[in-house]
């Protein structure tokens, strides 16, 4: 008999229905037809930040290597929350050669080490969304989202204000995992 593996276990959850982010969903999309906004609209500012690297104050850029840089997300799901792309763009991680993905996930685990050094959440996602239906904001570029998560960081507020709290701005959250970086490189 083959060993169990972790598809062997019956699912034994309950479904939590969330009908307001369909409702959250569908007005996104009313304001970007409303905004005259298509595909051919959205810009890769992946791109554009890995061309520009002295923005990279600038655009949230905590660290940058000879391959790709982990950002601030602008639009958090929480506080900390970060993305990870490599320099050059493809949609799919299978379009990269093996040596890039292994330096994309290479990316990854630092990231998440960084999230783990700085904020230490109880908790992390992490995840690639990979084409606009799975979610890509950004369908031609690949990347990944870290999300540090702490017990009850979606609470009423999320579900009925459909507002998320992040308690420190941008600058302040890029600066302490640039001074996280800065001392694991001393370290080194």
């Amino acid at each position: 008999m083959p060993p169990a593996t972790c598809y062997d276990t019956p699912m034994n959850h309950e479904n939590l229905w969330a009908p307001w982010r369909m409702a959250y969903l569908r007005e996104l999309e009313r304001k970007a037809k409303d905004a005259g906004w298509d595909e051919s609209a959205s810009s890769d500012f992946f791109a554009h930040y890995w061309a520009h690297p002295e923005d990279d104050e600038a655009n949230h850029v905590v660290h940058r290597d000879e391959h790709g840089l982990i950002l601030l997300n602008k639009y958090p799901y929480s506080n900390g929350h970060l993305l990870v792309a490599l320099g050059e763009a493809r949609p799919c991680l299978m379009d990269y050669e093996p040596e890039q993905r292994a330096a994309f996930w290479t990316l990854l685990e630092q990231g998440i080490e960084l999230v783990h050094h700085t904020l230490h959440p109880q908790g992390i996602n992490s995840g690639i969304n990979e084409g606009r239906a799975a979610g890509a904001g950004i369908p031609e570029h690949l990347h990944a989202h870290i999300v540090p998560r702490w017990g009850g960081d979606t609470n009423f507020i999320t579900v009925v204000g459909q507002v998320r709290i992040i308690p420190d701005s941008l600058e302040v959250m890029a600066q302490q995992y640039r001074d996280v970086v800065t001392s694991q490189q001393e370290k080194a």
